[in-house]
């Protein structure tokens, strides 16, 4: 039963960390070490924290399913047009197509050297210092932003240059566990002139494929002998993590159209510390 209570939390943590700009990474390593699961392989938890993102993958589907599903099947949704055409939704087939181009530089990158990458970087003096480097970026690009129109204030606006370069910003949440996968491209869309709401809004989109490959690649290598422990928790904290990112995804959306993410990035500093500090104290004993 404590398994399956830790199996919620992560799941809580996971939810509510994976949207806002804050490291989910960061928080689940944190949470690992105050509270790791007992009975599981050594190797399940590195899984676990990345294949529980599918919950929170469904939550967007769920909460943005007219935006993103790309084909017409009423009547009223083919106005009248004929042909295998008429069944396309132009405008979203071309959305999914600039965020397949988001995705190829971390897809790449991270296919040739996710284990390079966990190994270097998955332990928390990394995890902290990139906490606190994209704190202190979150505060300098919101003050640098100020008062600046943006150039890209639709969905449709985004050029295939543009989704481009924030797969490059992405590229570097992939290799840096902490920076925060939605942190670095709404850093980086924010840098290149797209408002605050639409660098949110193709993030969520941008996370669809990107955190179904990271989890299909971990459960690949991890394997699917799972016990039936681990295949509880994984499930649970699936779940919990949907329900979660339900609330959360409504939450900042709304909180963005008033709201800069300086909070955030003072928040990300904070954190930080915490984490070198928690960490160094316990290395000390």
């Amino acid at each position: 039963m404590w398994e399956i209570i830790k199996a919620i939390i992560y799941g809580i943590v996971e939810g509510i960390t994976e949207w806002l700009p804050i490291s989910s990474t960061g928080h689940l390593i944190l949470v690992e070490h105050l509270i790791p699961f007992q009975g599981v392989s050594e190797d399940f938890f590195g899984m676990f924290d990345v294949v529980i993102q599918l919950g929170a993958i469904l939550a967007v589907v769920v909460l943005f399913w007219n935006q993103i599903w790309p084909f017409a099947l009423t009547k009223k949704e083919r106005a009248g047009r004929t042909g295998f055409a008429s069944y396309l939704k132009k405008d979203i087939w071309t959305l999914w197509f600039k965020i397949l181009v988001s995705c190829v530089p971390a897809a790449v990158i991270g296919v040739l050297f996710d284990d390079v990458f966990d190994a270097l970087f998955y332990n928390p003096p990394c995890v902290a210092i990139a906490l606190v480097v994209f704190g202190i970026a979150f505060i300098l690009i919101e003050n640098w932003n100020k008062g600046r129109k943006p150039k890209v204030t639709t969905l449709a606006e985004i050029t295939y240059q543009t989704a481009l370069l924030i797969g490059c910003f992405q590229l570097i949440a992939a290799i840096f566990p902490g920076t925060s996968r939605s942190g670095a491209t709404i850093v980086g869309a924010l840098l290149i002139g797209v408002s605050r709401t639409v660098a949110a809004e193709y993030t969520f989109f941008l996370a669809i494929p990107v955190m179904f490959g990271a989890s299909l690649l971990k459960v690949v290598k991890f394997g699917l002998e799972f016990t039936s422990l681990e295949l509880t928790l994984l499930l649970i904290g699936t779940a919990v993590s949907f329900i979660v990112s339900l609330y959360v995804l409504r939450f900042l959306m709304g909180y963005i159209k008033k709201h800069d993410f300086k909070v955030f990035g003072w928040y990300r500093i904070v954190l930080g510390i915490v984490v070198l500090l928690y960490f160094g104290i316990f290395a000390a004993f």
